[in-house]
């Protein structure tokens, strides 16, 4: 018997803490938050945004190509494979 009571003594449950409900800010300070994030950025220079337009321009018209090219490979060998023609 002596175990039995050992076994159902339990532990008391843990209870979660209880987090105090955070009040929403006003709209003003959303607002007033996102100007003072907007500061914080470092924009680039003319000659900066110039130089990445140009590499996103590259990088897009090479992964078109690529993309053309597998696609036209692919349905040269399935044409060639199954004899088909479009």
């Amino acid at each position: 018997m002596a175990k039995e009571n050992k076994l159902e003594a339990k532990a008391p449950a843990k209870k979660k803490p209880v987090r105090p409900k955070r009040e929403r800010p006003s709209i003003r300070e959303y607002f007033k938050g996102i100007r003072t994030e907007v500061k914080k950025v470092v924009w680039p220079t003319r000659k900066e945004l110039g130089t990445f337009t140009v590499v996103v321009i590259l990088t897009c018209t090479f992964f078109a190509l690529a993309f053309w090219g597998i696609d036209s490979g692919v349905l040269a060998m399935l044409k060639g494979i199954l004899g088909i023609s479009m």
